[in-house]
Protein backbone atom coordinates (compact mmCIF):
# COMPACT_ATOMS: atom_id res chain seq x y z
CA UNK A 1 0.00 0.00 0.00
CA UNK A 2 1.58 3.69 -0.79
CA UNK A 3 0.92 6.60 1.80
CA UNK A 4 0.00 9.54 0.79
CA UNK A 5 -1.23 12.59 2.93
CA UNK A 6 -4.11 13.19 0.04
CA UNK A 7 -5.80 11.01 -2.50
CA UNK A 8 -7.38 13.27 -5.33
CA UNK A 9 -10.03 11.16 -7.04
CA UNK A 10 -10.06 12.64 -10.73
CA UNK A 11 -7.43 14.37 -12.89
CA UNK A 12 -9.65 16.92 -14.54
CA UNK A 13 -9.62 20.65 -13.81
CA UNK A 14 -10.69 20.28 -10.42
CA UNK A 15 -8.79 17.64 -9.19
CA UNK A 16 -5.24 19.07 -10.93
CA UNK A 17 -5.92 22.35 -9.34
CA UNK A 18 -6.19 20.70 -5.75
CA UNK A 19 -3.38 18.42 -5.83
CA UNK A 20 -1.23 21.75 -7.18
CA UNK A 21 -2.22 23.81 -4.13
CA UNK A 22 -2.20 20.98 -1.80
CA UNK A 23 1.68 19.89 -2.96
CA UNK A 24 2.44 23.63 -2.40
CA UNK A 25 1.70 23.30 0.95
CA UNK A 26 4.66 20.21 0.78
CA UNK A 27 1.81 17.62 0.81
CA UNK A 28 2.31 14.08 -0.37
CA UNK A 29 -0.39 14.13 -3.18
CA UNK A 30 -1.48 10.94 -5.20
CA UNK A 31 -4.26 12.31 -8.08
CA UNK A 32 -5.94 8.77 -8.94
CA UNK A 33 -7.74 9.04 -12.74
CA UNK A 34 -10.06 6.58 -14.24
CA UNK A 35 -9.58 7.17 -17.54
CA UNK A 36 -6.83 6.75 -19.69
CA UNK A 37 -5.77 10.49 -19.88
CA UNK A 38 -6.23 13.04 -17.69
CA UNK A 39 -8.04 16.19 -18.53
CA UNK A 40 -9.93 15.59 -21.11
CA UNK A 41 -12.87 17.98 -21.19
CA UNK A 42 -9.89 20.70 -20.75
CA UNK A 43 -8.64 19.36 -24.04
CA UNK A 44 -11.77 19.00 -26.11
CA UNK A 45 -13.22 22.66 -24.22
CA UNK A 46 -13.91 25.95 -26.56
CA UNK A 47 -13.60 23.95 -29.48
CA UNK A 48 -9.71 22.94 -28.49
CA UNK A 49 -9.06 25.80 -27.64
CA UNK A 50 -10.18 26.04 -23.89
CA UNK A 51 -12.62 28.78 -22.73
CA UNK A 52 -10.78 28.25 -19.26
CA UNK A 53 -12.07 31.25 -17.42
CA UNK A 54 -14.94 34.34 -17.48
CA UNK A 55 -14.19 38.10 -16.81
CA UNK A 56 -17.13 38.27 -15.14
CA UNK A 57 -17.72 35.37 -12.78
CA UNK A 58 -20.02 37.35 -10.54
CA UNK A 59 -22.71 34.72 -8.33
CA UNK A 60 -25.59 35.54 -10.36
CA UNK A 61 -24.00 33.21 -13.24
CA UNK A 62 -23.82 29.99 -10.94
CA UNK A 63 -26.97 27.55 -9.96
CA UNK A 64 -27.50 25.77 -6.73
CA UNK A 65 -30.11 25.02 -4.79
CA UNK A 66 -27.71 27.32 -2.14
CA UNK A 67 -27.00 30.26 -4.57
CA UNK A 68 -24.49 31.70 -1.79
CA UNK A 69 -22.14 29.09 -1.28
CA UNK A 70 -20.20 29.34 -4.42
CA UNK A 71 -19.65 33.30 -2.83
CA UNK A 72 -16.51 32.06 -0.29
CA UNK A 73 -14.31 30.17 -2.96
CA UNK A 74 -15.03 32.21 -5.57
CA UNK A 75 -13.90 35.30 -4.00
CA UNK A 76 -10.97 33.85 -2.95
CA UNK A 77 -9.67 32.41 -6.02
CA UNK A 78 -10.66 34.65 -8.45
CA UNK A 79 -10.74 35.03 -12.27
CA UNK A 80 -7.65 37.17 -11.87
CA UNK A 81 -5.81 34.39 -9.80
CA UNK A 82 -6.17 31.96 -13.03
CA UNK A 83 -5.55 34.61 -15.45
CA UNK A 84 -1.66 35.09 -14.05
CA UNK A 85 -1.29 31.70 -13.85
CA UNK A 86 -1.99 31.16 -17.25
CA UNK A 87 0.50 34.75 -17.74
CA UNK A 88 2.95 33.14 -15.70
CA UNK A 89 3.19 30.09 -18.11
CA UNK A 90 4.01 32.48 -21.09
CA UNK A 91 0.10 31.41 -22.23
CA UNK A 92 -1.06 33.82 -25.15
CA UNK A 93 -5.10 34.04 -24.78
CA UNK A 94 -7.99 36.48 -26.11
CA UNK A 95 -11.23 37.38 -25.11
CA UNK A 96 -14.04 36.85 -27.32
CA UNK A 97 -17.88 38.00 -26.29
CA UNK A 98 -18.92 38.38 -23.22
CA UNK A 99 -15.58 38.47 -21.03
CA UNK A 100 -14.58 35.15 -22.29
CA UNK A 101 -11.03 34.09 -22.32
CA UNK A 102 -9.49 31.08 -24.59
CA UNK A 103 -6.22 30.42 -25.40
CA UNK A 104 -4.65 31.93 -28.72
CA UNK A 105 -3.51 28.13 -29.93
CA UNK A 106 -4.90 25.14 -28.39
CA UNK A 107 -6.24 23.59 -24.62
CA UNK A 108 -3.26 21.56 -24.72
CA UNK A 109 -1.74 24.58 -23.51
CA UNK A 110 -3.50 24.90 -20.15
CA UNK A 111 -3.20 21.21 -19.23
CA UNK A 112 0.47 21.13 -20.02
CA UNK A 113 0.86 24.67 -17.29
CA UNK A 114 -1.06 21.92 -15.06
CA UNK A 115 0.74 19.25 -15.48
CA UNK A 116 4.07 21.44 -14.95
CA UNK A 117 2.30 22.69 -11.95
CA UNK A 118 2.20 19.18 -10.58
CA UNK A 119 5.55 18.15 -11.16
CA UNK A 120 6.88 20.87 -10.01
CA UNK A 121 5.74 20.28 -6.20
CA UNK A 122 6.14 16.69 -7.10
CA UNK A 123 2.57 15.34 -7.26
CA UNK A 124 2.11 11.83 -8.68
CA UNK A 125 -0.36 11.39 -11.25
CA UNK A 126 -1.51 7.98 -12.21
CA UNK A 127 -4.48 6.98 -15.08
CA UNK A 128 -5.83 3.67 -15.54
CA UNK A 129 -7.28 3.87 -11.65
CA UNK A 130 -10.37 1.93 -12.72
CA UNK A 131 -13.11 0.05 -9.76
CA UNK A 132 -12.13 2.40 -7.06
CA UNK A 133 -13.33 1.42 -3.84
CA UNK A 134 -13.09 3.08 -0.52
CA UNK A 135 -12.71 2.58 3.21
CA UNK A 136 -12.29 5.35 6.16
CA UNK A 137 -10.65 3.88 8.88
CA UNK A 138 -7.77 5.77 10.73
CA UNK A 139 -7.53 7.17 7.17
CA UNK A 140 -9.22 6.48 3.69
CA UNK A 141 -8.11 3.49 1.51
CA UNK A 142 -8.59 3.39 -2.03
CA UNK A 143 -8.32 0.06 -4.11
CA UNK A 144 -8.11 0.23 -7.83
CA UNK A 145 -6.41 -1.52 -10.76
CA UNK A 146 -3.49 0.75 -9.69
CA UNK A 147 -3.38 -0.54 -5.89
CA UNK A 148 -3.99 0.24 -2.50
CA UNK A 149 -3.51 4.12 -1.53
CA UNK A 150 -4.15 5.62 2.19
CA UNK A 151 -4.32 9.01 3.10
CA UNK A 152 -5.42 11.43 6.11
CA UNK A 153 -7.55 13.16 3.08
CA UNK A 154 -9.68 12.08 0.22
CA UNK A 155 -10.59 14.58 -2.17
CA UNK A 156 -13.79 13.85 -4.82
CA UNK A 157 -13.13 15.39 -7.89
CA UNK A 158 -14.80 12.88 -10.07
CA UNK A 159 -16.57 15.08 -12.15
CA UNK A 160 -20.60 14.36 -13.38
CA UNK A 161 -23.03 12.46 -15.99
CA UNK A 162 -21.72 14.48 -18.42
CA UNK A 163 -20.44 13.02 -21.78
CA UNK A 164 -19.79 9.52 -20.79
CA UNK A 165 -17.45 8.82 -23.71
CA UNK A 166 -15.20 10.57 -22.05
CA UNK A 167 -15.26 8.65 -18.91
CA UNK A 168 -17.85 9.93 -16.60
CA UNK A 169 -19.56 7.82 -13.96
CA UNK A 170 -21.39 8.40 -10.84
CA UNK A 171 -18.49 7.25 -8.74
CA UNK A 172 -18.93 10.76 -6.64
CA UNK A 173 -22.41 10.38 -5.85
CA UNK A 174 -21.68 6.94 -4.52
CA UNK A 175 -18.95 7.60 -2.66
CA UNK A 176 -20.82 10.68 -1.34
CA UNK A 177 -23.80 8.29 -0.20
CA UNK A 178 -21.82 5.94 0.98
CA UNK A 179 -20.75 8.05 3.29
CA UNK A 180 -24.40 9.22 4.25
CA UNK A 181 -23.80 12.66 2.42
CA UNK A 182 -27.23 13.85 0.41
CA UNK A 183 -27.08 13.96 -2.91
CA UNK A 184 -29.52 15.76 -5.05
CA UNK A 185 -31.21 15.17 -8.32
CA UNK A 186 -29.23 15.27 -11.24
CA UNK A 187 -29.96 15.93 -14.98
CA UNK A 188 -27.82 17.16 -17.78
CA UNK A 189 -27.35 20.64 -18.22
CA UNK A 190 -25.73 23.42 -20.95
CA UNK A 191 -27.28 20.42 -23.09
CA UNK A 192 -29.34 21.07 -27.00
CA UNK A 193 -33.31 20.67 -26.71
CA UNK A 194 -35.25 18.13 -28.98
CA UNK A 195 -38.11 18.11 -30.38
CA UNK A 196 -41.03 15.43 -31.79
CA UNK A 197 -43.80 15.64 -34.63
CA UNK A 198 -43.80 18.76 -36.80
CA UNK A 199 -41.56 20.53 -34.91
CA UNK A 200 -39.16 18.25 -34.99
CA UNK A 201 -39.79 18.23 -38.84
CA UNK A 202 -39.28 21.93 -38.86
CA UNK A 203 -35.56 22.01 -37.24
CA UNK A 204 -34.89 19.75 -39.48
CA UNK A 205 -35.72 21.50 -42.27
CA UNK A 206 -33.88 24.46 -41.21
CA UNK A 207 -30.74 22.08 -40.07
CA UNK A 208 -27.61 23.77 -39.97
CA UNK A 209 -29.56 27.68 -40.10
CA UNK A 210 -28.48 29.81 -36.91
CA UNK A 211 -29.76 32.87 -36.17
CA UNK A 212 -29.65 35.47 -33.30
CA UNK A 213 -32.65 35.50 -30.87
CA UNK A 214 -33.65 35.78 -27.14
CA UNK A 215 -35.28 32.86 -25.43
CA UNK A 216 -37.29 32.92 -22.20
CA UNK A 217 -38.22 30.42 -19.67
CA UNK A 218 -39.29 30.45 -15.99
CA UNK A 219 -38.50 34.37 -15.96
CA UNK A 220 -34.85 33.37 -17.39
CA UNK A 221 -34.27 35.38 -20.89
CA UNK A 222 -30.90 34.53 -22.63
CA UNK A 223 -29.69 35.99 -25.83
CA UNK A 224 -27.12 34.85 -28.44
CA UNK A 225 -27.31 32.78 -31.60
CA UNK A 226 -29.41 29.33 -31.78
CA UNK A 227 -28.74 27.10 -34.36
CA UNK A 228 -30.97 24.79 -35.84
CA UNK A 229 -30.22 20.88 -35.94
CA UNK A 230 -31.83 17.62 -36.96
CA UNK A 231 -32.84 16.81 -33.64
CA UNK A 232 -34.22 20.32 -32.61
CA UNK A 233 -32.05 23.82 -31.48
CA UNK A 234 -28.75 24.45 -30.17
CA UNK A 235 -26.63 27.18 -29.90
CA UNK A 236 -25.02 29.39 -27.13
CA UNK A 237 -28.52 30.70 -26.21
CA UNK A 238 -30.47 27.50 -25.93
CA UNK A 239 -27.52 25.80 -23.86
CA UNK A 240 -27.86 28.12 -21.47
CA UNK A 241 -31.78 28.43 -21.33
CA UNK A 242 -31.46 24.41 -20.94
CA UNK A 243 -30.12 25.02 -17.56
CA UNK A 244 -33.36 26.49 -16.40
CA UNK A 245 -36.11 24.34 -18.88
CA UNK A 246 -37.63 21.55 -17.65
CA UNK A 247 -39.99 18.53 -19.40
CA UNK A 248 -43.55 20.07 -20.30
CA UNK A 249 -41.64 23.74 -20.13
CA UNK A 250 -42.66 26.21 -23.08
CA UNK A 251 -40.10 28.52 -24.22
CA UNK A 252 -40.87 31.53 -25.59
CA UNK A 253 -38.15 32.84 -28.40
CA UNK A 254 -38.14 36.37 -29.55
CA UNK A 255 -36.70 35.97 -33.44
CA UNK A 256 -35.65 40.01 -34.45
CA UNK A 257 -34.64 41.13 -30.69
CA UNK A 258 -32.76 43.96 -32.35
CA UNK A 259 -36.02 45.07 -34.40
CA UNK A 260 -39.15 46.17 -33.95
CA UNK A 261 -41.09 44.06 -36.31
CA UNK A 262 -44.51 45.39 -36.62
CA UNK A 263 -42.89 48.83 -37.18
CA UNK A 264 -39.98 46.99 -39.72
CA UNK A 265 -43.42 45.54 -42.17
CA UNK A 266 -45.88 49.06 -41.64
CA UNK A 267 -42.81 50.82 -42.97
CA UNK A 268 -42.03 48.17 -45.71
CA UNK A 269 -45.42 48.68 -46.86
CA UNK A 270 -45.68 52.41 -47.15
CA UNK A 271 -42.22 52.02 -49.39
CA UNK A 272 -42.41 49.19 -51.05
CA UNK A 273 -46.25 48.30 -52.16
CA UNK A 274 -45.17 45.30 -53.88
CA UNK A 275 -43.08 43.90 -51.68
CA UNK A 276 -43.98 40.14 -49.93
CA UNK A 277 -43.92 39.58 -46.79
CA UNK A 278 -41.49 37.13 -46.88
CA UNK A 279 -39.18 39.53 -48.91
CA UNK A 280 -39.10 42.02 -46.65
CA UNK A 281 -38.69 39.55 -43.10
CA UNK A 282 -36.25 37.83 -45.17
CA UNK A 283 -34.02 41.11 -45.47
CA UNK A 284 -33.70 40.53 -41.38
CA UNK A 285 -34.39 36.69 -40.70
CA UNK A 286 -33.17 33.81 -43.08
CA UNK A 287 -35.13 33.35 -45.86
CA UNK A 288 -35.60 29.63 -45.48
CA UNK A 289 -37.15 30.53 -41.97
CA UNK A 290 -39.27 33.20 -43.16
CA UNK A 291 -40.83 30.56 -45.27
CA UNK A 292 -41.43 28.05 -42.98
CA UNK A 293 -43.07 30.51 -40.55
CA UNK A 294 -45.31 31.61 -43.91
CA UNK A 295 -46.44 27.98 -44.50
CA UNK A 296 -47.48 27.47 -40.88
CA UNK A 297 -48.44 31.52 -40.14
CA UNK A 298 -50.05 33.58 -42.68
CA UNK A 299 -50.09 30.85 -45.98
CA UNK A 300 -53.63 32.58 -47.27
CA UNK A 301 -51.29 35.71 -47.92
CA UNK A 302 -48.25 34.10 -48.75
CA UNK A 303 -48.19 35.48 -52.76
CA UNK A 304 -49.93 38.63 -51.46
CA UNK A 305 -48.40 41.90 -51.55
CA UNK A 306 -47.32 43.60 -48.52
CA UNK A 307 -50.00 46.47 -49.75
CA UNK A 308 -52.43 44.27 -49.74
CA UNK A 309 -52.61 42.44 -46.12
CA UNK A 310 -54.50 43.95 -43.68
CA UNK A 311 -52.84 45.66 -40.83
CA UNK A 312 -54.28 43.47 -38.00
CA UNK A 313 -52.13 40.69 -40.16
CA UNK A 314 -49.24 42.07 -40.03
CA UNK A 315 -49.43 42.78 -36.35
CA UNK A 316 -50.27 38.92 -35.64
CA UNK A 317 -47.19 38.22 -38.48
CA UNK A 318 -44.96 40.09 -36.19
CA UNK A 319 -45.94 39.24 -32.80
CA UNK A 320 -45.28 35.23 -34.50
CA UNK A 321 -41.88 36.66 -35.01
CA UNK A 322 -40.91 38.17 -31.68
CA UNK A 323 -43.39 35.58 -29.17
CA UNK A 324 -42.85 32.00 -31.15
CA UNK A 325 -44.18 30.07 -28.64
CA UNK A 326 -42.71 25.81 -28.41
CA UNK A 327 -42.13 23.01 -26.04
CA UNK A 328 -38.94 21.06 -26.77
CA UNK A 329 -39.64 17.40 -26.24
CA UNK A 330 -36.61 16.81 -23.90
CA UNK A 331 -33.16 17.44 -24.14
CA UNK A 332 -30.11 15.24 -26.02
CA UNK A 333 -29.33 14.46 -22.21
CA UNK A 334 -25.79 13.32 -20.91
CA UNK A 335 -24.11 11.89 -23.73
CA UNK A 336 -24.07 15.88 -25.54
CA UNK A 337 -24.53 18.12 -22.18
CA UNK A 338 -21.69 19.76 -20.93
CA UNK A 339 -22.22 19.49 -17.55
CA UNK A 340 -24.19 17.88 -15.09
CA UNK A 341 -26.91 20.37 -12.74
CA UNK A 342 -27.13 18.95 -8.99
CA UNK A 343 -25.02 16.67 -6.89
CA UNK A 344 -23.57 16.69 -3.75
CA UNK A 345 -25.69 18.81 -1.74
CA UNK A 346 -24.19 22.05 -0.49
CA UNK A 347 -25.37 21.89 2.98
CA UNK A 348 -23.47 18.94 3.17
CA UNK A 349 -20.03 21.21 3.19
CA UNK A 350 -17.93 23.47 4.15
CA UNK A 351 -18.07 26.43 1.30
CA UNK A 352 -14.55 27.76 2.67
CA UNK A 353 -12.97 24.46 2.61
CA UNK A 354 -15.16 22.18 0.83
CA UNK A 355 -14.30 19.55 3.30
CA UNK A 356 -17.67 17.35 4.45
CA UNK A 357 -19.15 18.65 7.85
CA UNK A 358 -20.08 15.03 8.89
CA UNK A 359 -17.27 13.61 7.49
CA UNK A 360 -13.62 14.75 8.23
CA UNK A 361 -11.18 14.77 5.73
CA UNK A 362 -13.35 13.93 2.76
CA UNK A 363 -13.72 16.60 0.54
CA UNK A 364 -16.19 17.72 -3.02
CA UNK A 365 -14.71 19.95 -5.35
CA UNK A 366 -15.87 20.49 -9.09
CA UNK A 367 -18.68 19.39 -10.91
CA UNK A 368 -19.79 16.76 -8.15
CA UNK A 369 -21.37 19.36 -6.30
CA UNK A 370 -24.11 21.03 -6.69
CA UNK A 371 -22.87 24.22 -8.12
CA UNK A 372 -23.02 24.61 -12.07
CA UNK A 373 -22.22 27.82 -13.69
CA UNK A 374 -23.48 29.22 -17.20
CA UNK A 375 -21.94 28.72 -20.25
CA UNK A 376 -18.47 30.99 -20.76
CA UNK A 377 -15.82 29.71 -18.62
CA UNK A 378 -17.95 29.83 -15.61
CA UNK A 379 -17.99 25.88 -14.65
CA UNK A 380 -14.17 26.24 -15.09
CA UNK A 381 -13.31 28.79 -12.99
CA UNK A 382 -15.46 26.60 -10.71
CA UNK A 383 -13.26 24.06 -10.57
CA UNK A 384 -10.55 26.19 -10.49
CA UNK A 385 -11.68 27.98 -7.06
CA UNK A 386 -13.53 24.99 -5.30
CA UNK A 387 -10.27 23.00 -6.00
CA UNK A 388 -7.71 25.70 -4.99
CA UNK A 389 -9.98 25.95 -1.69
CA UNK A 390 -9.90 23.01 -0.91
CA UNK A 391 -6.20 22.31 -1.58
CA UNK A 392 -5.17 24.76 0.91
CA UNK A 393 -6.47 22.72 3.55
CA UNK A 394 -6.50 18.75 3.01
Amino acid sequence: MSDYDVIVLGGGAAGLMCAIAAGHRGRRVVVLEASNKIGKKILISGGGRCNFTNLHCEPTRFISANSNFCISALSRYTQWDFISLVEKHGIAYHEKTAGQLFCDQSSKDILAMLVTECTQVDVRILTGCTNASVVHQQCYVVACDQGEFSAGSLVVATGGLSIPKMGASDLGYRLARQFGLRVRDTRAGLVPLTFSGAMHELTGRLSGISVSASLSVSAVTFTGNILFTHRGLSGPAVLQLSNYWMPGDDIWINLLPEHDAVALLLEAKKRKPKTLVRTVLAEVLPRALVLEFQRLYWPASSEKPLAEIPDDLVRRVAKQIHDWVITPASTEGYRTAEVTLGGIDTDELSSKTMECKRQPGLYCIGEVVDVTGHLGGFNFQWAWASGQAAGRVA
